[in-house]
């Protein structure tokens, strides 16, 4: 093999290696743009993603607002409702004593001391009545009585 030869094999491989050089370079830059078509197609995708869950979570935080200020407004109507209730007496005074139910036998002794003042009572409850100061003093003293002369019945049997 002569040089001239040789020479002309090594500038066949160089020009072959320089296409292939070419090739791979324009297969490099082909990728690349691929890879950066597709970074932005996924970017896109996670950017829709990210704005159908925010609108979720505003339409949901709306809603919620909304059954905050139905709450809210159903607690007012009740308060109102309940101060209204609690402003109103059931039954009139006069209506309340003669529905007041019968004194215990205590209290029926000495009924002219005794002043009835009947209070709200809500509907199945029980009205009470207040009594005097001197009534009640009076009724435990006709009570301490009749025990001491239960006692006293008790000790002649015995």
């Amino acid at each position: 093999m002569s040089a001239k030869e040789e020479l002309e094999k090594l500038l066949a491989m160089r020009a072959e290696l320089e296409a292939e050089s070419c090739s791979l370079k324009e297969l490099q830059k082909k990728l690349e743009n691929n890879v950066l078509i597709l970074e932005e197609k996924v970017v896109a995708e996670e950017l829709k993603k990210e704005k159908a869950v925010i609108e979720e979570l505003k339409n949901k935080n709306k809603a919620t607002k909304d059954a905050i200020a139905q709450l809210e407004a159903k607690e007012k109507e009740l308060e109102t409702k309940l101060e209204q209730v609690s402003l109103t007496p059931e039954t009139p005074p006069e209506e309340g004593a003669k529905e007041a139910p019968a004194q215990s036998s205590e209290t029926e002794e000495a009924p002219e001391h005794a002043e009835a003042e009947p209070e709200e009572a809500e509907e199945g409850g029980v009205a009470v009545t207040a009594i005097d100061s001197e009534a009640l003093i009076e009724n435990q003293e006709i009570v301490s009585e009749s025990t001491k002369k239960q006692e006293k019945k008790k000790h002649r049997f015995f």
